[in-house]
């Protein structure tokens, strides 16, 4: 018996948010070691993707609203494909390929989802998924890549990260929580407009909700558009995917704690800088120059492992102008405890729900009118901390990419996994053609505050205050430098964690650098920045 459910209303935002210029597909890739069974594994994927009703449905329009039904049709292979990369089929041939994937459309006429298993990439296999965003959000799409790999399914109440692994603001104070959920109770006050005449002590509440839902657009509607850069623009639809060699966990963790912030301040803060760099390698000027970007944050209760959409979007400024690494690291720590404390994020992630009750032609302008207003979308989710096998092969590396929307033309994507922190970046050709000469230079910022507090340079512990650096605001002027005492100590714990070595991100065969090794060109770099 075909079975149907009607799609959610913000499901179905996310549905009509697809643009030529930028689809709404979450993109994944999975990479095998040697050997592998590529029998098994399509095996395993396959029985892991049909325990979710969702992955043997298609989108169905009818007059009454957008549904999932069952598809009479469904075949596998319209969904699961062997290739093969051209040439030597690096790793430059799976990035061209996953870009190719990620400007190409899902097919409506089937489920919205594909699989390409990639044979003999680097003596093991490559895994690309795709999946449009209508049938799940990052979170949840988590729980359902863990029931693909090797051991008990793992579907069930989600596991908190602990503070070490935290995501985005995972430390939200309860006020700002509370009026979250006030934000998005207001999404829903127009269903229940008409009971009012039959509760009219109610009406208090909806009125409440409504100032609520109108704060929420002059939010957006006053907030200035984003800094004018090469990042900006009209995009093609054509995108280009790279990624770096992972940072080791346990040095960020090492190097966050000398320099007495959080670990997300850290990997905001080399975001921001590898930016700066790149844009000034181009030429153009940095000089307090600020770039926002798009942040999802997941608001789903523990336990809920159900597909849909359950997330809010923030606005996050990175103080690309600020070229000092500990300045920039300073000013991107003060705006994060801001946002803790500050109830305007809220309105955002209110009225991303309310968009859903909304028709296309009012969603659509709404929508453009936030993308104007960032440059990037950039997630961070905390993924398994141990590695898994997929079908007895290991499960080496793991990425994924949420999608742009409105003019926005580049997502960054850091994920933690396996002791390691990975960053990725999708980007389209007209705007950034080159992301890889952007994306090698993520770990380049964080040796910055590796070499910073192994060489325990007090100039760089406590750097001067520059022109570059934006004026605080009250909540700010709380937040002072580490200390050349603090970071002296911090030395101490990081040299224990990076077992007698700095990790350099290296090609094969080339040695690894040691500290000393790294003494000489950093020195010039923390003297003339200090």
């Amino acid at each position: 018996m075909s079975h149907s459910e009607r799609m959610s209303s913000v499901d179905t935002t996310w549905l009509r948010m697809d643009h030529p210029a930028n689809l709404m597909m979450i993109v994944g890739v999975w990479v095998l070691e040697g050997p592998v069974a590529l029998d098994k594994v399509e095996d395993q994927i396959v029985e892991g993707l049909m325990r979710y009703p969702r992955y043997r449905q298609k989108v169905e329009y009818t007059a009454t609203g957008v549904y999932w039904r069952d598809d009479p049709n469904f075949d596998l292979s319209h969904h699961i494909k062997h290739v093969r990369l051209p040439g030597r089929g690096d790793k430059q041939a799976l990035e061209r390929f996953v870009g190719e994937l990620a400007s190409e459309p899902l097919d409506p006429k089937h489920p919205l989802w594909t699989e390409h298993i990639v044979e003999d990439y680097e003596g093991g296999a490559a895994l690309v998924f795709r999946g449009h965003h209508a049938m799940a959000d990052g979170m949840a799409l988590m729980g359902v890549t863990m029931s693909l790999i090797d051991g008990p399914v793992q579907k069930g109440p989600r596991r908190r990260p602990p503070e070490a692994e935290e995501g985005w603001l995972k430390s939200l104070t309860p006020s700002l929580v509370s009026v979250i959920d006030i934000g998005t109770r207001a999404s829903a006050s127009a269903r229940a407009a008409l009971g009012l005449a039959r509760h009219p002590l109610s009406a208090m509440g909806y009125m409440r909700d409504a100032a609520l839902v109108a704060g929420e657009l002059a939010y957006l509607l006053f907030m200035k558009t984003d800094s004018p850069t090469r990042f900006k623009g009209k995009p093609s639809g054509s995108k280009r995917v790279a990624w770096c060699e992972p940072l080791k966990l346990a040095e960020v963790k090492a190097v966050s704690l000398a320099l007495e912030c959080s670990i997300n301040d850290v990997l905001l803060s080399c975001v921001a800088g590898a930016m700066r760099r790149y844009l000034a390698d181009k030429g153009d000027s940095t000089e307090g120059l600020e770039i926002r970007a798009l942040v999802p944050i997941d608001r789903r209760e523990e336990g809920d492992a159900e597909l849909g959409n359950r997330f809010g979007l923030l606005m996050v400024e990175l103080p690309v102008g600020v070229e000092h690494p500990i300045a920039r690291l300073r000013t991107v720590r003060q705006r994060m405890l801001a946002l803790k404390n500050s109830y305007e994020p809220a309105t955002t992630l209110g009225l991303l729900a309310a968009l859903g009750y909304v028709p296309k032609a009012a969603q659509e302008p709404l929508l453009d009118l936030l993308a104007s207003r960032s440059t990037a979308v950039m997630t961070n989710v905390p993924g398994p901390t141990e590695r898994p096998t997929v079908a007895g092969s290991p499960l080496k590396q793991w990425l994924s990419w949420v999608p742009q929307t409105g003019d926005i033309g580049m997502g960054v994507s850091i994920f933690s996994y396996a002791d390691q922190v990975q960053f990725g970046l999708i980007t389209d050709a007209a705007l950034t053609p080159d992301p890889e000469a952007l994306v090698s230079r993520f770990p380049e910022e964080f040796e910055e505050y590796l070499y910073t507090v192994l060489l325990n340079t007090p100039a760089a512990a406590e750097p001067r205050k520059t022109a570059e650096a934006p004026r605080p605001s009250e909540p700010e002027r709380a937040v002072a430098a580490p200390s050349s005492a603090s970071v002296s100590a911090g030395a101490r714990a990081v040299r224990p964690a990076l077992g007698g070595g700095v990790s350099h991100h290296r090609k094969h065969g080339e040695r690894r650098s040691t500290p000393s090794d790294a003494r000489k060109p950093s020195m010039k770099r923390l003297r003339r920045r200090a």
